[in-house]
This record gives C-alpha cells, sequence and structure tokens, in this order.
C-alpha cells in the first residue's frame, strides 16, 4: 500500500490520481480502466472517471492500494 499527498488541496479526480501515481501510464488509460470497472474507492467500484478523490479515501487497481493524505 502506498500514500498519496494531496498537499492542500480538497480533492483529486480518480483518473488524474491513477495517472500521476503511476498505476496507469496515461490519463487515457486511467479513464479507460475505470470505465471497465476495475477500480474501486473504499472497496467499491466507481465508474465515474473524474470521481473526486478525498482525504482518507482508498483507491485500488491492479493489486495495489493508494490511500490518499493530506
Amino acid at each position: 500500500m502506498s500514500e498519496f499527498s494531496l498537499k492542500g488541496h480538497d480533492t483529486i479526480a480518480l483518473n488524474d490520481l491513477l495517472k500521476i501515481t503511476g498505476l496507469c501510464g496515461s490519463g487515457g488509460e486511467a479513464k479507460a480502466v475505470i470505465a471497465k470497472g476495475k477500480v474501486k474507492v473504499n472497496g467499491q467500484v466507481e465508474l465515474r472517471k473524474t470521481c473526486k478523490i478525498r482525504n482518507g479515501q482508498v483507491v485500488e487497481f491492479a493489486r495495489e492500494q493508494v490511500t490518499v493524505t493530506l
């Protein structure tokens, strides 16, 4: 499990988080895997590509987990 810091921001879009953390190679790839139902937020499948991820949420993809912190 890894952590991602929002660094003073309130939220980050799910597709941007996947791209920035390196779980996906590009924004397009991130959008595609989200649309296919391969990404979970707090244990639930998330299909909204720009879903706002907040402090404390856990994103799962490809057997990797990222915890979002402030």
